[in-house]
């Protein structure tokens, strides 16, 4: 596998232009591809072209490979194969002494040295071929990102989310074709009109620039009870904030919210870490289309919503590293199946108000232990002139770890 950039094949090192030369069969993008031509003793070899979608075009290479045991391949790939390259979809099927790698430099490279930024300060993400609202929980005051974009329509998409998120004077780079010899970078604000001409491959590098009304993601748990479009089904900051606390998200984990309502919950957990995962169960149509748009507008669109009820919906589902049951746990078998369900060293975590759940949950602490908790939060309102404290129903909530 041979990283190769925008210079083709005069940025090849020694050891990727020998494996080159030494392959029967040389696979790539179309694009890389074409720098071949330049050389008449790489013409003429025989050219694999990646399709759409990549995964066939790769199952079709491996066949061929395995068909065909002695066949040399050389894979070409844009700068590093391992940061949001191919690299990466190659190892699912190959051991690492199956490849020889020899990588260019990464784009988030490039784009440092010629803005003179650390790269370990800056945000790097590759949205090629993923939403470009997977930005929104990156967006901070002084925060720079590098985004690997698909090309001048998602710029203009990032710029609009920008726009919306009161980050509109944020400053914008436009990356073009670094490396070669048609590299072109230019400059502007994302509230300015875009340029029409954008050249691919584009990388974005953006200063954010957050304004005093600014919609930003705070990073503790227990987002303002605005942020989520809800009906009322919702569990409220304070509340969501504890539940959090005791479901204790840990990178890559997966997490069943059983009675996802508005998917606060479900959402917060993958705004915890981005290789986070989360299915949410929802019975009612309107509040499951209600909660995608929650997890797209708050930048998780990944969030895994299903229509059900459970324990029915549960079946089949991958397995859990965590339970939420903010509904629909005095439900017969909705308990036993989210026990059941539960990896070992997973969390259960159950919120109750009504004193029928309360009641369920008094027993399963009794006999299964956990922690038993009574949570009582009070809001100051007006009384006629003056001011009070009105109480919210108070909130049960059992925590098991298995």
């Amino acid at each position: 596998m041979i990283g190769i950039g925008e210079d083709g094949l005069a940025g090849l090192g020694a050891g990727g232009r020998a494996a080159l030369e030494n392959a029967d069969l040389i696979a790539g993008g179309a694009r890389h591809l074409t720098f071949l031509d330049a050389d008449p003793a790489l013409a003429g070899k025989e050219r694999f072209a990646w399709g759409t979608p990549f995964a066939e075009s790769l199952e079709e290479l491996l066949a061929r490979r395995a068909a065909e045991p002695a066949l040399r391949i050389a894979i070409l790939a844009s700068g590093d194969p391992f940061w949001h390259g191919a690299g990466g979809s190659l190892m699912q099927h190959l051991p690492i002494d199956a490849l020889t790698i020899h990588p260019a430099p990464a784009t988030f490279s490039l784009a440092c040295a010629r803005l003179g930024w650390r790269l370990e300060e800056c945000v790097t993400l590759g949205l090629h071929a993923r939403q470009i609202r997977l930005m929104r929980p990156q967006l901070h005051h002084g925060a720079r990102l590098i985004v690997l974009v698909r090309d001048g329509a998602a710029i203009t998409e990032a710029a609009a989310l920008l726009r919306e998120t009161g980050c509109g004077t944020s400053r914008l780079t436009l990356l073009e074709r670094l490396g070669g010899p048609h590299e072109r970078i230019r400059s502007l604000h994302a509230d300015e009109t875009l340029p029409d001409d954008i050249a691919t491959p584009v990388a974005l590098a953006i200063t954010v620039e957050a304004g005093p009304d600014a919609a930003l993601i705070p990073r503790a748990p227990g987002l303002p009870d605005d942020c989520f479009a809800n009906d009322g089904q919702l569990t409220k900051r304070e509340i969501r904030a504890l539940t959090l606390s005791a479901l204790a998200p840990r990178p890559g984990e997966l997490l069943w919210d059983i009675g996802a309502g508005a998917g606060s919950v479900a959402i917060e957990w993958c705004l915890a870490h981005p290789h986070n995962r989360a299915i949410g169960i929802e019975a009612r149509p309107d509040r499951l289309d209600r909660a995608v748009q929650n997890a797209l507008a708050l930048g998780v669109p990944h969030v895994d919503f299903r229509a059900g009820r459970a324990p029915d919906a549960l079946a089949g589902l991958a397995p859990p590293d965590a339970i939420f049951i903010g509904g629909g746990a005095s439900r017969e078998g909705v308990i036993d199946a989210a026990l059941a369900a539960l990896k070992p060293g997973g969390r259960l975590v159950i919120n109750a108000v009504t004193l029928e759940t309360e009641a369920l949950l008094i027993d399963l602490h009794a006999r299964l232990g956990g922690d038993l908790t009574r949570i009582a939060i009070s809001r100051v309102t007006p009384v006629g002139e003056m001011r009070g404290w009105r109480a919210a129903m108070p909130v049960t909530q059992w925590c098991y770890r298995r």
